[in-house]
């Protein structure tokens, strides 16, 4: 999932690294100049990682609009598989009968699964992206709420980078060894839960994502039809 949320709130986040920076270098401005022979004093920034997409859907807030959304979307996933069934059962009358029928017959048969296979892919195109639009409302919204949690939290915990996971290397934004990073994503779900006072759902498993953001995937992917 291309993670397009949280753009500005990332160069957010990145100005305040810079600050923090300027801020160390600042402060060592008064110090006396090192002697030539003194090694090189590199400033220390705390570096900290945060899967944003992760963390957007383990809020309570997040299980709770993502579930309504799931359920939302039920009637949906219904018609599809009606769609599905109609057209699997179709491609089983050619698979046993179609040497049986006439050429016309067989025609028919042949152009009524080509139609419903094109109107089965284009109804599975648009739950998808209507799915996906509105999945990505509630990304956005709760991101919105996050940003000045999540700010809070890396100044309170001192943290001068912070990096999101959410995408991996090489589409990721950066590599990093063992021990170099502290993953800070459950400590500022915490604190979200605990700023926004939304009850945890008694029966949603963590970071859970509604299942009509791929509907495709919940009817079984249609035999390609014989030849005509």
């Amino acid at each position: 999932m291309t993670n397009k949320l949280v753009p500005s709130f990332m160069a957010a986040l990145l100005a305040f690294s810079l600050t923090a920076l300027a801020q160390t270098s600042s402060s060592a401005a008064g110090l006396p100049a090192p002697s030539s022979a003194a090694a090189p004093v590199t400033p220390t920034v705390k570096i900290g990682t945060i899967n944003m997409q992760d963390a957007i859907a383990a809020t309570n807030e997040g299980q709770r609009d993502l579930e309504a959304l799931s359920k939302k979307l039920e009637p949906k996933q219904a018609e599809l598989k009606s769609m599905n069934d109609e057209l699997e059962s179709l491609k089983k009358q050619l698979s046993t009968q179609g040497d049986k029928l006439n050429d016309e017959a067989r025609a028919n048969l042949v152009r009524q699964i080509d139609q419903k296979q094109k109107a089965f892919d284009r109804a599975v195109q648009d739950a998808r992206d209507e799915a996906g639009t509105l999945q990505q409302e509630i990304m956005e919204k709760i991101v919105k709420k996050l940003a000045p949690v999540l700010m809070k939290y890396v100044t309170d915990n001192g943290y001068g980078l912070l990096i999101d996971t959410s995408k991996s290397w090489p589409e990721g934004q950066a590599i990093l060894g063992p021990g170099w990073a502290a993953d800070v994503t459950k400590g500022v779900v915490d604190a979200y839960n605990a700023q926004s006072g939304i009850p945890a759902l008694s029966a949603a498993p963590a970071a859970a994502k509604p299942a009509a953001t791929h509907p495709a995937r919940t009817a079984a992917k249609p035999a390609t039809p014989p030849a005509k």
